[in-house]
């Protein structure tokens, strides 16, 4: 898989696994941070949605009251509190899109990229470490 053959000295392979060695430090570094936003997002997706159900439930309560309310001050203040419910609303649907569960997927696939990306860099540290036991 990779030209390994082509390396014909044990500094070569030194100065290659030192260079992978810190290429692996520093994915695992990516991968720690990525894992932390994972979970992260993943906490506040479901608590977003949690509450995002509530409010849908008392805009629809709401609408149901300000319906049979006749004209006054008491249906002024449901069609305020209703006002306030849609503008809650509104900022957890924004929220939803930066920390929801699209959010969530795309953090999920950043860090399997990682993980295969520091697989990769075993894979490569393995067959060099075996090439220069050879030399």
């Amino acid at each position: 898989m990779y030209s390994l053959n082509r390396i014909t000295t044990v500094a070569d392979c030194d100065v290659l696994l030192s260079w992978a060695t810190k290429e692996k430090e520093e994915l695992a570094h990516k991968r720690y941070t990525e894992q932390r936003v994972t979970t992260t997002y993943s906490t506040t997706s479901i608590e977003i949605e949690a509450v995002l159900q509530g409010v849908l439930t008392e805009i629809a309560a709401e609408e149901n009251i300000i319906a049979v309310l006749p004209e006054g001050k008491q249906k002024e203040e449901h069609v305020k509190k209703k006002t306030r419910l849609e503008y809650k609303k509104f900022l957890l649907e924004n929220r939803r899109e930066s920390y929801g569960v699209v959010a969530l997927l795309e953090n999920e696939l950043d860090l399997e990229r990682l993980n295969k990306e520091i697989a990769e860099v075993d894979v490569f540290i393995a067959g060099v470490t075996a090439h220069r036991n050879t030399l």
